[in-house]
């Protein structure tokens, strides 16, 4: 057994997640071609072994907790889950979810066409149908007819602060809906984010504050449930969020 593929297992079972031996051939497959890509686009300056099992993959995987709950609360006959990656970059968290989780759709968003032609690259190199890629700013699909309160979860792990996370990404989700941003340590005192959400339709969830697999690497996991719909104004037109935060 290789070492990336050891942490990813250790990785994904710290988070209540077992890998048949195809999801992990195709997590040490992605692995290969992350290494390979980044030789022509920059994705990622983590590519070794444990970086990329433990920072990347099972970083990702540390929201398959609040996921399988989503999934078991759903009612007998619902359409699939479809999660949204919001600024996905080179695929975290969305790839290594879609992996985990063939019965959830997965969406990966980017702005970087560099970017989105890597991730359509494993896409098809691992025969993934549960997952489709959009080359878009978040402020720009979020008015998409077909992307609009179009999710039950999204997604983020992006250097913004939490009211520029809530404007990308909650007017993505229906009514009822789950976002999380991935971050890394914080305290409650570093979320300022209630003008946000009482704009945006969203209200607080929990924060799950923990280290990775084998590390003392703080992170934290900022949910936010929607409950109402988010006003057609949001989310302003592109650089306006991070530039005008609502805080």
């Amino acid at each position: 057994m290789t070492e990336l593929r050891r942490l990813l297992l250790e990785g994904a079972s710290a988070f209540g997640t077992a890998l048949d031996e195809e999801a992990a051939d195709r997590f040490e497959r992605y692995a290969a071609l992350l290494r390979d890509w980044n030789e022509r686009v920059n994705l990622t300056a983590i590519l070794d072994d444990e970086g990329i099992a433990v920072r990347h993959f099972a970083d990702s995987l540390s929201l398959a907790p609040r996921l399988r709950e989503e999934l078991a609360a759903r009612r007998p006959g619902a359409p699939r889950l479809r999660l949204i990656d919001v600024g996905s970059g080179a695929g975290f968290p969305g790839l290594p979810l879609a992996l985990a989780f063939p019965q959830v759709d997965v969406l990966l968003v980017d702005s970087l066409a560099k970017r989105v032609a890597f991730l359509d690259a494993v896409v098809a190199d691992l025969g993934l149908a549960n997952v489709s890629t959009l080359h878009a700013r978040a402020e720009d699909a979020a008015r998409r007819l077909d992307c609009r309160a179009g999710f039950d979860f999204a997604a983020a792990r992006a250097v913004a602060s939490l009211p520029v996370l809530c404007e990308y990404c909650l007017p993505f989700l229906r009514a009822g809906g789950l976002f999380c941003a991935m971050k890394g340590r914080t305290d409650e005192r570093d979320l300022p984010m209630d003008c946000a959400l009482q704009v945006l339709g969203g209200e607080p969830g929990p924060v799950d504050w923990f280290a990775l697999p084998g590390t003392d690497m703080q992170r934290t996991l900022v949910f936010v449930r929607k409950v109402r719909p988010t006003p057609p104004a949001y989310p302003r037109k592109a650089g306006k969020p991070e530039k005008e935060p609502l805080a």
